[in-house]
């Protein structure tokens, strides 16, 4: 059995290692040459996932076709605001369309609001596209520690197979057919990670923190919903499960952001500083527009996006959400 990773950063170069241990072949592909070839030679991702070792099973190559050549199923793991170029390389591959894909991108498309299993099918021309999601920081996925994710599919014989192929003694995977639910909980809680980053870095305690999160799972569920998500699937692991460890651990990068912005740094300042893609910071842009278009109040996740975007200050921000109309709790 085959199956090809496409993306060499964290989170593509732990899918890797996670999938060695199922699979005798596993592809993980990459755009810069020079790059895949350094992790071809050090068997380890310097860069990205520094510690972890790669499996005899895992052939780092830059040769897309080579990468596909084969494989049962394909892993997309890019950062979003890329899928769309790569989806079309893949595209001209012979027999791309009789492939099935998976996404584990964590975003939303500016501008056209779409998500990325959506980007896959209008691509590529295919219906086999799942997203798997759920409480996974890449470094300690990829050194083994337990962990629990869901995978989510309009073809259940996907969202079986997929299953089968990562579960493991340390990774339980579980199946879900809300796609919207699944895809949306892993966008929307980067850019709530970000406000709850900037709690720490302004040192605001814990229950400024609490309260912040709480409400902001609160008003993700209910966007999610609006653009025909389950309830019960943001009380699940790609929902308050994800927001859970990327709100909390030093490992997420969008908490490690906001943390810098509550700081005192600025966005150009701290992009400029990192390797890796914060999605949060893109994403942020996409819920401010689909808030607008289903009518739903997202006050802390657009207030990132006016912290981000439009020149609003940590402070003001802060007094914003506080000084809001007074309302029932369980109203919008």
């Amino acid at each position: 059995m085959k199956i090809a990773v496409l993306g060499t950063g964290a989170w593509g170069t732990a899918l890797s290692v996670l999938a060695a241990h199922n699979y005798n072949q596993v592809s993980l592909w990459g755009r810069n040459q020079e790059f895949v070839a350094q992790i071809a030679e050090s068997r380890e991702n310097k860069i990205h996932l520094p510690g972890a070792a790669l499996p005899p099973a895992v052939n780092v190559t830059a040769d897309l076709s080579a990468a596909l050549s084969g494989a049962e199923l394909v892993l997309c793991v890019v950062p979003s605001h890329g899928l769309r170029d790569v989806c079309r390389e893949v595209a001209k591959q012979a027999g791309a369309r009789n492939l099935r894909y998976v996404s584990a991108i964590k975003g939303i498309e500016n501008g056209t609001g779409s998500r990325m299993t959506e980007i896959i099918s209008q691509e590529i021309g295919t219906d086999q596209v799942g997203v798997l999601s759920g409480p996974n920081l890449a470094k300690e996925i990829a050194h083994g520690m337990p962990a629990a994710a869901v995978v989510a599919s309009m073809s259940e014989s996907l969202t079986v197979d997929c299953q089968s192929a990562f579960s493991s003694d340390r990774y339980r995977v579980y199946t879900s057919d809300d796609v919207i639910g699944v895809e949306v909980g892993g966008a929307f809680k980067n850019v709530l990670a970000i406000a709850a980053g900037i709690c720490d870095g302004l040192g605001l305690g814990n229950n400024s923190k609490a309260s912040l999160v709480t409400r902001g799972l609160y008003e993700m569920t209910r966007l999610a919903v609006a653009l025909g998500a389950k309830h019960e699937t943001l009380s699940g692991l790609s929902g308050v499960g994800d927001l859970m460890v990327t709100c909390f651990s030093d490992l997420s990068r969008n908490r490690t952001l906001g943390q810098m912005l509550g700081r005192g740094l600025k966005l150009e300042e701290i992009l400029a500083a990192q390797k890796s893609v914060a999605e949060g910071v893109n994403t942020s842009r996409s819920v401010a527009g689909l808030s607008q278009r289903v009518k739903v109040e997202t006050p802390i996740m657009t207030g990132v996006y006016a912290l981000l975007y439009k020149g609003l200050s940590v402070k003001e921000g802060i007094v914003n959400l506080m000084r809001r109309d007074l309302k029932s709790e369980n109203k919008q």
